[in-house]
């Protein structure tokens, strides 16, 4: 979900935008069938970051009750030394709190098996609901971090901020993974991808490339 709400491009508006542009010169008109115009508001169910994560938080208090979150706006932004995942996370979010305080959190990526209660976790509010309790999940004391990694997930990343520059313009942090966990034993492997309109893509057919993947060599198994 996009971190911060704008007013919504109509269709019309869309069109009239487009109506507007200029064209390629004076005398020829620019051929776009079979394109239409698109709301702007709407980049992001194309653009779409990843695999819905769940977010693992543990204020500083010694009983601080842990929190999970829904994230669906998240990239890579480096591979290594160090790498590097980019989080939006604002002040609305019950998380943010504890994620100040304490600069660190466990991304946690869930498979397709757990979408519905992934879903239901994003619809209710840390400070009022024990999700982890609420939803069944298991959380397992991690390495570097205070925060607990997701038993249930297919993967667990335990990370501390690295830059939060960003935060206070879009929500954005900059979190450098300190260790990392996979989940061997788990059957569905598969990840599901938010479009922004409360549809899910699911991870399809694998298409291995690596072959002409030559300038990548150094990031194959």
């Amino acid at each position: 979900m996009p971190p911060r709400k704008r007013a919504k491009t109509t269709q019309k508006e869309a069109e009239d935008a487009a109506s507007s542009s200029p064209s390629a010169s004076d005398s020829e008109a620019i051929d776009r069938t079979p394109l239409s115009p698109y709301d702007i508001t709407k980049t992001h169910r194309f653009i779409e970051p990843g695999p819905v994560v769940l977010v693992s938080t543990r204020g500083k208090a010694k009983n601080a009750r842990p929190n999970l979150m829904t994230v669906g706006f998240h990239m890579c932004v480096q591979h290594e030394e160090p790498p590097l995942l980019g989080v939006c996370i604002g002040p609305w979010d019950y998380s943010f709190k504890a994620l100040k305080e304490t600069r660190e959190c466990v991304i946690a990526v869930p498979g397709v098996d757990l979408a519905e209660k992934v879903v239901d976790i994003g619809n209710c509010e840390g400070d009022k609901v024990d999700k982890w309790a609420k939803f069944g999940f298991t959380p397992v004391e991690g390495e570097e971090v205070r925060a607990p990694l997701v038993k249930e997930a297919l993967a667990n990343f335990e990370c501390r901020v690295k830059d939060k520059t960003m935060v206070s313009k879009y929500g954005l942090w900059i979190l450098e993974v300190v260790c990392a966990w996979v989940n061997e034993e788990r059957e569905e492997k598969k990840t599901f991808h938010h479009k922004g309109d409360g549809t899910f893509v699911l991870d399809g057919e694998g298409l291995d490339l690596q072959e002409r993947m030559t300038k990548w060599k150094e990031y194959q198994d």
